[in-house]
């Protein structure tokens, strides 16, 4: 019996190889950078199954060039790269990596926050280009987090779990999203509920997390702005369309916010060039980058193929009613 035909849009780590090979007869684009649209499409055209990064668009035009696909598992927890409707209508399994990334992201939020606050990325290059002169009492002075406001926008895993590393810092945590946590978990997190605009009004730093949707794409714009202190920070660790960014700039240009801390972007991997600032950090797209992490990441999309082309649902479905159907 022939094994599935699997497509992966970028090498992965060797356990995940393994995993995918024991199965599947696997092609994976091994050339530097993403995967070009045409390749893509002409590539999938004979495949069972495609192991994909949030840069690629499993759309229409994907599901029609590929006819026999029967999962597409996406290497990350977010999936607004994947027509999720279309792929159910035509009996394509759909899956993501969630639940292993939180702690990982959760980590960088923090690390974005610290560095933001600190300047510290004004401090390395002032070293690195030898322009530092030696200590002196009014030298880069940012801001303290100890015993600051955090307010979290999405209280999901990541979310809590950023939520849990405030307690080190003495943080009053504010938290705002669709709909109230339980009381336990209130307790827990010692975490207050807000209404957004009270929350972005109330709050020193604002760390989003939320997933990328129709009701949250622009979420923070310029009237959101207009409600932050002017000594506050944002952090976005989850989607670049949630910001405005021509906001953000405009915000950032009129003191409206004292600074930013930015892992994604409106339109990957372009970056406005306004946000190229000393009070902006700007990472690419790290937060779950750590080799643990990322690892466990392929694995999981690994295991969701292989589960499909072995008679068993698989652990990540975005849309199980496709798998009651068969």
């Amino acid at each position: 019996m022939s094994k599935p035909k699997i497509l992966a849009t970028h090498p992965l780590f060797d356990l995940a190889r393994s995993i995918l090979e024991a199965r599947c007869d696997v092609q994976y684009w091994e050339k530097e950078g993403k995967i070009p649209r045409g390749e893509l499409l002409a590539r999938v055209r004979d495949k069972d199954g495609l192991v994909c990064l949030l840069t690629e668009q499993v759309d229409k035009a994907l599901l029609d060039a590929a006819p026999g696909l029967r999962i597409v598992a996406n290497v990350a927890v977010g999936y607004d790269n994947i027509d999720v409707g279309e792929c159910t209508n035509r009996g394509v399994v759909a899956t993501n990596t969630p639940g292993v990334l939180d702690e990982t992201t959760a980590d960088f939020a923090w690390s974005l926050m610290m560095a933001a606050a600190r300047r510290l990325i004004e401090g390395d290059q002032l070293v690195r280009t030898g322009q530092w002169k030696g200590w002196a009492l009014d030298q880069l002075c940012g801001a303290d987090i100890w015993g600051k406001v955090l307010g979290i926008v999405g209280l999901g895993r990541i979310g809590r779990a950023v939520a849990r590393r405030a307690a080190g810092f003495k943080m009053q945590v504010l938290y705002t999203d669709r709909s109230r946590a339980p009381e336990s978990l209130e307790r827990e997190l010692a975490a207050e509920y807000r209404e957004f605009d009270a929350l972005l009004a109330d709050s020193d730093f604002v760390s989003l997390h939320v997933p990328l949707t129709g009701e949250t794409r622009g979420l923070i714009s310029t009237a959101q702005f207009a409600r932050m202190k002017p000594t506050a920070f944002l952090i976005n660790t989850a989607r670049g369309p949630i910001v405005d960014e021509a906001a953000l700039v405009g915000a950032l240009e009129r003191g409206k916010i004292a600074g930013a801390a930015l892992d994604v972007y409106e339109q990957e991997p372009f970056i406005h060039p306004g946000l190229r600032r000393p009070n902006v950090v700007l990472a690419p797209h790290l937060a779950s980058a750590s080799l643990e992490t990322r690892t466990k990441m392929a694995c999981m999309a690994a295991e969701n193929v292989v589960a499909r082309f072995s008679g068993r649902p698989p652990a990540n479905a975005l849309n199980p009613e496709v798998l009651a159907k068969q």
